[in-house]
């Protein structure tokens, strides 16, 4: 376990962690071949547990021989530990590494099959276009929560492996199952899987939430689209069942992630 003190934003090594650029870390033709960065302990604890693997680490001064720093260090192994002083960490990253301390890039995963991830799925939830990663991890933090078995993401929504989107559902994202759909929004799959779909939005003669005949169903897929357009009208189409919120007069609308956590407890499978 090598620490090495970063004296300047030139080192080798530190370009990992260099304003945590999305763009820098994945790629899109190798997505196992990119890195992905895990904030804070208890995240970077998570990804551990779910086997994934750590490349480096990037903490406070402070904390490397603090207990928890030493667990940390000692679960990634033999892979390179870089500090500084907590200006250039700053500088270095682009936000003051305080209260979470430690970053840890990690390899990504390769990417899983819509199949694997629906194999004992009885809740799954769809996001369309979604490209706010605050949004994405608190959806996954929710379906980890309130009983959705796995989600699936269209090719426009964010990453759900973006810095922000790990930190916000606090490692939820290495425990959930999730996979990308094609162009048609995993209808097929689901199809053959023997899901009901679902798709939130406003309409006249939709469904609301808690319509009993919604519980009846084994496996239902529920479509959540964008803030600011909802889902698409090829996605409504499709959908076997157009469902809204009831909601108090004069509200028609609740934030993307707060509506997933709503519709999660709503329709959890009565297992």
């Amino acid at each position: 376990m090598p620490v090495i003190e970063l004296a300047d934003l030139a080192q080798p090594g530190a370009g990992l962690f260099y304003h945590l650029t999305d763009a820098q870390l994945r790629s899109r033709q190798e997505p196992e071949k990119g890195i992905f960065i895990a904030e804070g302990p208890k995240v970077v604890h998570t990804a551990l547990d779910a086997g994934y693997t750590p490349v480096s680490l990037l903490m406070r001064r402070k904390f490397i021989n603090n207990a928890l720093g030493e667990t940390i260090i000692s679960r990634c192994g033999d892979v390179p530990v870089y500090t500084a002083s907590d200006d250039l960490l700053a500088e270095l990253t682009g936000f003051k590494l305080q209260r979470s301390w430690v970053l840890c890039a990690m390899r990504r995963p390769a990417p899983r099959q819509i199949g694997d991830v629906l194999r004992d799925a009885h809740r799954v939830a769809v996001l369309e276009g979604i490209n706010e990663p605050s949004n994405v991890g608190a959806i996954f933090r929710s379906a980890a929560a309130l009983g959705a078995d796995a989600i699936l993401l269209t090719p426009a929504c964010c990453d759900p492996l973006h810095r922000r989107s790990v930190r916000v559902c606090m490692g939820a994202v290495f425990t959930v199952p999730w996979a990308w759909t094609g162009e048609d929004a995993g209808f097929a799959e689901l199809r053959e899987n023997g899901f009901t779909a679902v798709g939130m939005a406003l309409r006249e003669d939709c469904l609301t939430l808690d319509d009993e005949r919604l519980q009846a169903y084994d496996k239902l897929a529920i479509y959540l689209g964008t803030e600011d357009t909802g889902l698409c009208e090829r996605t409504i189409s499709l959908c076997d069942h157009i469902v809204k919120i009831p909601m108090a007069p004069g509200i028609d609308s609740l934030n993307v992630a707060a509506a997933a956590a709503v519709a999660f407890w709503q329709l959890r499978y009565k297992r």
